[in-house]
Order: C-alpha cells, then sequence, then structure tokens
C-alpha cells in the first residue's frame, strides 16, 4: 500500500531512471550485437512502458488543464499543469528512445559501422530531432561511400 500520493516530481524522478536504463541498455546491446537488448527491451518495451504512463497521465489530468493546442499561448498555457507537462516529459523520453533505437536498426540495415553512432545517439538523447537530422545526414553520407566501394 502505498503511504503517500505520487507526484509529478516523483514521477518525473522514475521517468527518467526508466528512461536512462532504456538508453543504456541499447547502449549495452550495440556493443553486445544483441537484438533483444537493442530492439526489444530498448526499442520497443521500455518507449511503450513510458508511453503506458503516458497515456495514464494525460487520460486522468487532460481535462483539468487549461490551454491546447491552436497557440504558442496555448502550449504554455496547457504545460502550466505540473501533470501535463510531465506528459510532455515522458512524451519525450519514450519517442527519442524510440528514435535512437530505430537509428541503430537503421544503422545496421544499411551496413554502417557501428562508431558512426556514437556522436548520433548522444544527440539524439539530449536534442532528439537533431540527432535526427544528424543521422539522416550521416547516413546519407556513409551510404554514399558504401556505395561507391560496391
Amino acid at each position: 500500500m502505498l503511504t503517500h500520493a505520487l507526484t509529478p516530481d516523483m514521477l518525473f524522478r522514475y521517468a527518467n531512471l526508466v528512461a536512462l536504463a532504456g538508453w543504456l541498455t541499447l547502449v549495452l546491446g550495440i556493443a553486445l550485437r544483441s537484438r533483444l537488448l537493442k530492439e526489444v527491451v530498448a526499442g520497443l518495451a521500455v518507449p511503450a512502458g513510458l508511453s503506458v504512463g503516458y497515456t495514464a497521465i494525460v487520460a486522468v489530468h487532460w481535462w483539468s488543464g487549461e490551454g491546447g493546442f491552436s497557440s504558442l499561448e496555448s502550449v504554455s498555457a496547457l504545460f502550466r499543469s505540473p501533470w501535463l507537462l510531465l506528459a510532455g516529459w515522458i512524451h519525450y523520453l519514450a519517442f527519442d528512445l524510440f528514435v535512437g533505437a530505430w537509428i541503430t536498426g537503421d544503422a545496421e540495415a544499411h551496413g554502417l559501422p557501428r562508431p558512426v553512432l556514437i556522436p548520433v545517439l548522444p544527440v539524439v538523447f539530449l536534442f532528439g530531432p537533431a540527432g535526427l537530422l544528424l543521422w539522416l545526414g550521416l547516413r546519407r553520407a556513409f551510404g554514399a561511400q558504401i556505395e561507391r566501394r560496391s
């Protein structure tokens, strides 16, 4: 039995720990060449678990928040709710990890060397879309090199 209610701050810490564990699992999966760790745990299970938390928070707290998505001011009002701000943060955690795992699989599918992931994954972890953009550029550059060698 819980002796105290879960707070947004408490869940923020838990979500961050879960996401960090997912990223460490992804890196370990790359190092060990483990499909289970990379694709199943880091690529699906952890993002899905975070998504469940996100969905639960939105389902319970969406109606109590003000604002919406029609303007930047409306989004700002929406995120004044600690619960909806937490949901937004978990959204980032889940999607950034999912994208990091996808990039890892994409690198393997295109036969690109694992070291190319070294600069990409930290940027995805910290800056999401900038990391995806970096990956797309590197994939194009390395892909062209691989095609020329063939």
